[in-house]
């Protein structure tokens, strides 16, 4: 468990291996936080066809260990994590799974789902969670980390060393939802 102080004493972030009975509270976090900290950045069609078809819970990621929940003073304040497999983005509901495992030689590990309660923003959690990703994919040898960000979270990656590429629109019903594909070399 990994846990970082913040300015404020009793905002102690304790980070933690997602469970499958974390999974009904993860959901609910993930739509509230892309609904609350993804209004400013996509017209209400893109985000409810984002929240309906791509936001979500990868079970596969909390089987493999590697999803995590952060918490303050016992509320789940944020989740996310990181993969080893070649899906990129995307809940259980999102077609184009990719569940090939990755080499660690020859690929990126993927940083996945990252959401926090708007409650929580802008106090180190997704931070915290990004770390303890980037640590777990450095220490089962990778060493570069890929991800798909939300037009809400190009500069907080930026801000932790990621570069960005063009632009990628996803087709998901009847809407177009903008993503931006980020990536980062990881320091030894």
């Amino acid at each position: 468990m990994t846990t970082a102080s913040l300015s404020r004493p009793s905002d102690a972030i304790s980070i933690r291996q997602a469970t499958p009975a974390d999974v009904p509270a993860m959901a609910t976090l993930i739509e509230a936080s892309a609904r609350t900290l993804g209004s400013g950045y996509y017209d209400h069609r893109a985000l409810a066809a984002a929240i309906d078809g791509v936001f979500g819970v990868d079970s596969v990621l909390v089987t493999d260990g590697t999803y995590f929940v952060a918490e303050i003073d016992g509320a789940m304040a944020g989740c996310g994590g990181w993969s080893r497999r070649g899906k990129l983005f995307g809940s259980d509901r999102f077609i184009g799974r990719a569940d090939d495992l990755l080499d660690p030689a020859t690929s990126r590990a993927k940083i996945r789902a990252m959401f926090v309660a708007a409650a929580f923003a802008r106090r180190g959690v997704g931070s915290a969670i990004l770390r303890a990703g980037e640590e777990a994919a450095r220490a089962a040898g990778f060493t570069a980390v890929e991800l798909m960000a939300t037009l809400s979270g190009v500069d907080f990656y930026r801000e932790r060393g990621f570069v960005a590429a063009p632009e990628t629109l996803v087709t998901v019903g009847d809407a177009t939802v903008v993503f931006v594909p980020m990536h980062k070399h990881l320091s030894a």
